[in-house]
């Protein structure tokens, strides 16, 4: 499978899963088009052309060319230089490795992860929020994480993929796209009553049974086991964690429990003060199981997968 189609098929992955509909993505892309058109041509040379047919930023290939052939790769949650030396030295001992597929971005996704986070604004409006109230939430705080991600070393893993003849390829969107629809089709379907069942049903989940298992699994971190689930909304995807002014806004739109791969002290307090439920399913483990859903698609057609940092690979195809 070559490079190019291993990120198409995650794009595809991502568009197909994704809370927002197609004419909506649709809008994004023309967006984008029209950004690139209003700029002078010294300007765009510096606008990323994937954007006119990828609509998560945090989704890139960092190294390699499109038409390389990948035979096998390795996969993590988070692929630093070490990660990739243990790649290096895995191909050494007779590992097939031509790529380096990270989940959490790299490279240009790093630096440009902000712009997925815009997209929360239309899940919270499927939930009832006005679509101008969750707008206006999420542009303050897309670009308060713009600022706190601009002095990262965005390239460093990249370079050593490149120093020792890797690609690489980041695939974040897509991937949490497929674990948020995952795990609401699965409650919307079971209906826990109770928070203790909600845990319950997360735990009947591979990837949440072995956390579980291993000290991090999915946990209540506001409510009491016996209160009752209610509107139960599943909040993985959009980049990383939203505002906490977003909780109450949820709340005045009838939604009782929120399920998330994590949350911040912050919002832990504000749950509590305004009575909102709130779940962590897992963060690392809701990754695996978002990766996996992709990965189906990718070593069906014939690639091998060596599996590091967190991931655990779970086949459903």
């Amino acid at each position: 499978m070559r490079l190019g189609e291993i990120y198409r098929t995650a794009v595809e992955a991502g568009i197909e899963a994704d809370a927002r509909s197609q004419e909506e993505i649709q809008a994004v892309l023309e967006a984008a088009k029209k950004e690139r058109e209003a700029l002078s041509p010294d300007e765009q040379e510096f606008f990323d052309q994937e954007r006119l047919s990828n609509p998560y930023d945090d989704t890139r290939i960092c190294a390699g060319a499109p038409d390389l052939e990948v035979r096998g790769l390795i996969t993590g949650i988070d692929m630093q230089v070490g990660e990739i030396l243990l790649a290096d030295r895995l191909r050494e001992k007779g590992q097939t490795i031509d790529l380096v597929f990270a989940h959490h971005p790299e490279g240009p996704g790093y630096a440009n992860l902000h712009r997925v986070m815009y997209m929360q604004a239309d899940l919270w409006a499927a939930r009832g929020v006005g679509i101008g109230v969750a707008d206006g939430l999420i542009a303050s705080r897309a670009e308060e994480v713009r600022r706190r991600i601009m002095p990262a070393n965005h390239y460093q893993a990249v370079d050593a993929a490149r120093h020792l003849g890797f690609a690489s390829m980041s695939c974040h969107t897509p991937a949490d796209n497929n674990v948020n629809r995952f795990v609401q089709e699965l409650v919307d379907g079971e209906a826990p009553r109770t928070l203790d069942d909600l845990i319950k049903l997360l735990r009947s989940v591979p990837e949440y049974a072995d956390a579980a298992k291993k000290g991090y699994g999915p946990i209540i971190i506001q409510g009491s086991g016996s209160r009752r689930v209610g509107t139960c909304a599943v909040d993985m995807t959009g980049g990383t964690e939203g505002p906490k002014d977003a909780l109450d806004k949820l709340l005045a739109a009838g939604v009782d429990t929120l399920i998330g791969m994590h949350y911040s002290e912050e919002h832990r307090k504000h749950a509590e003060k305004i009575g909102l439920a709130l779940v962590i399913a897992g963060h690392i483990s809701s990754d695996a199981l978002g990766m996996n859903l992709v990965l189906d698609r990718i070593e069906s057609r014939g690639v091998d997968v060596v599996c590091t940092s967190g991931m655990v690979r779970v086949r459903r195809s």
